[in-house]
């Protein structure tokens, strides 16, 4: 043995991962037990340095005072390289503490074109691909593993080896704000692509080259009331008048039969069902009931972030989201989601309160000792003890690699959907172009661009699906609320289709009210993320439409409301039905 191993038996690579788990837990402290119990934001910047922009302490304060090593990384930097270089400091400031417990770096999905502080991360200088519903566009399970391998690639390359993601929630109420991030409304579709996923993250055997998937939001966040989201207060219940809360499991069946590693359940609390009406991660009916014991799982739990403390959000005060026992303090809610069969507090970073619990009897070390055996495990089967360190000069090379940035491109292409075409597309070269939303110089390599509808031959407009604007900042990353496009948008589509045969396509993160414009356009597409080479691409025959709808789209907000949100398909006489999407 080395000097190091005997310092350090648990870096003794030839005994189990069992038996090094349990080398490392008879030596750590109460202190140093409490800290694996906290999943919290930290931003690449100064080590010692409190972020200004994130508002979170010091990586030093964290790693040194709190004892915490998982963290999840906000924002990003300009290249891998950078990113890597932070993260190898991180990782010798962590290797200089007591115990020398190596740092997990979790992340939310950043392979997209979307960018919200709660939920997912702009793409920057990784590949870029369609956003989970437009993978489930393509209904090609070889192309989703491919991209969960080329992601896994990269995030490995700078020492992310956490994905907080797939998210396999069924989107069955189509107002609903998370369902961009979701393989859309059908079961089996939403779990044959999410094991797909979770397959290409984790790669063939679970070890040093892998990134373990925390799959969401157990047992599933779909059919949330007026599809508001539960972040806020105002979305925190989940119904299900149509009886269909077994149906939302499924998805998450197949994930577990992929082998995910990790699960986080949701914010909501579920409303007349035979489970406590508290959120799904205090509510031990579910975490222990059904989870647990019903599916055997014994892999970590971390609940969803800020379940605790209540928070500043852009300069909000926001609630902690303790859907359904908010009169309880935030010491007797941690208890709670321990009591649940949690392992994991996201987005809390207070271990002195679990401290508190300890020191009170109200939690025993035994208590702690489940969890942390789940946690050390996770770690030491990525083999961060092993080799915690990435290659700064590797991570330029690998992150946004041409091949992949190839694929993710041509990703974007596979999942744009044609729903209506009467004839013009695809649109010959040299036609003249009146374009909106689309570059002028983009649009001029496919046409002679033109100032007004009225010189063109064709128009293409490109629009995001409508949304209601909230009271604050946060509230409007999560779009919510009205499906209808404002009777501006149509009148704008209207006189443009009136001067000039109109292609409109739409950016779909919901399922958008097209019926007014789909009298008026000549040709209707709809999109989840792709640049506009790619939709000209697929407009002018360039490469051939293949998307396929992974949701219905409704005809008519009347239709939506009237609909049960945990029901799938459920809108009366849909515009266009699941599954639909035209050839050129």
């Amino acid at each position: 043995m080395t000097e190091t191993t005997i310092a350090r038996p648990w870096l003794d690579t030839d005994l189990s991962v069992d038996e090094r788990v349990q080398l490392l837990l008879d030596a750590m402290t109460i202190e140093e037990k409490a800290g694996l119990f906290f999943h919290t934001m930290i931003a690449i910047g100064d080590l010692e340095e409190p972020n200004p922009v994130f508002a979170t302490p010091s990586a030093r304060e964290f790693l040194e005072s709190k004892r915490m090593t998982h963290f999840n990384l906000l924002g990003g930097a300009p290249s891998g390289r950078e990113i890597a270089a932070w993260h190898n400091a991180l990782q010798r400031l962590a290797a200089s503490t007591r115990l020398g417990i190596p740092v997990t770096l979790s992340t939310d999905p950043r392979h997209s074109f979307s960018e919200n502080p709660g939920a997912s991360i702009l793409a920057g200088p990784f590949s870029q691909w369609p956003e989970t519903l437009g993978l489930a566009a393509t209904r090609d399970e070889e192309l989703v593993e491919r991209f969960a391998d080329i992601a896994r690639q990269e995030y490995t390359a700078v020492g992310l080896r956490v994905a907080l993601h797939p998210q396999v929630d069924l989107a069955t109420e189509p107002r609903w704000a998370r369902q961009t991030a979701t393989f859309g409304e059908d079961a089996e579709l939403a779990g044959r692509l999410g094991a797909a996923y979770i397959r290409g993250f984790q790669g063939e055997s679970f070890g040093p080259g892998s990134v373990s998937t925390m799959t969401k939001h157990f047992p599933g966040g779909g059919p949330q009331k007026d599809g508001e989201d539960p972040h806020f207060p105002y979305g925190r219940e989940q119904v299900y008048p149509g009886g269909e809360f077994e149906l939302h499991l499924k998805p998450f069946e197949d994930a577990l039969a992929a082998g995910t590693r990790q699960m986080m359940p949701y914010y909501g609390m579920p409303v007349g069902t035979e489970y406590e009406e508290v959120g799904f991660g205090f509510n031990k009916s579910v975490i222990t009931g059904l989870l647990r014991e019903r599916y055997r799982f014994d892999g970590l739990v971390c609940t969803d972030w800020g379940l605790i403390s209540d928070s500043e959000i852009f300069g909000q005060p926001f609630p902690a989201r303790a859907w359904g026992v908010e009169d309880l303090t935030p010491r007797e809610r941690m208890k709670k989601v321990l009591d649940a069969g949690v392992d994991q507090f996201g987005g809390e970073a207070n271990p002195e309160l679990l401290l508190e619990l300890i020191a009170d009897g109200e939690v025993t070390e035994e208590r702690l000792d489940i969890s942390a055996r789940r946690i050390l495990r996770e770690k030491f089967e990525l083999g961060l003890f092993d080799d915690p360190f990435v290659d700064e000069d590797a991570a330029d090379e690998i992150v946004g690699r041409a091949d992949f940035r190839a694929a993710g491109e041509e990703a974007q292409r596979a999942s744009i959907t044609v729903l209506a075409n009467d004839d013009v597309l695809p649109f010959p070269p040299g036609r003249k172009l009146y374009v909106e939303g689309i570059d002028a110089d983009v649009a001029a390599a496919f046409g002679q661009v033109v100032d007004t509808p009225a010189e063109a031959d064709l128009a293409i407009l490109r629009l995001q699906a409508p949304f209601e604007e909230r009271a604050t900042m946060f509230e409007n990353f999560f779009h919510a609320g009205s499906l209808e496009f404002s009777e501006a948008v149509i009148a704008h589509v209207r006189e443009v289709a009136a001067a000039v045969p109109t292609v409109v396509d739409v950016l779909a993160d919901r399922p958008p009210i097209l019926t007014p414009i789909a009298g008026v356009a000549a040709a209707l597409t709809v999109n989840w993320g792709a640049s506009a080479p790619a939709l000209l691409d697929v407009l002018s025959g360039a490469s051939p439409a293949r998307g396929a709808l992974p949701f219905d789209l409704p005809r008519s907000m009347a239709a939506v409301e009237a609909s049960r949100p945990d029901v799938p398909f459920d809108t009366a006489d849909p515009l266009f039905r699941f599954g639909h999407g035209l050839a050129l």
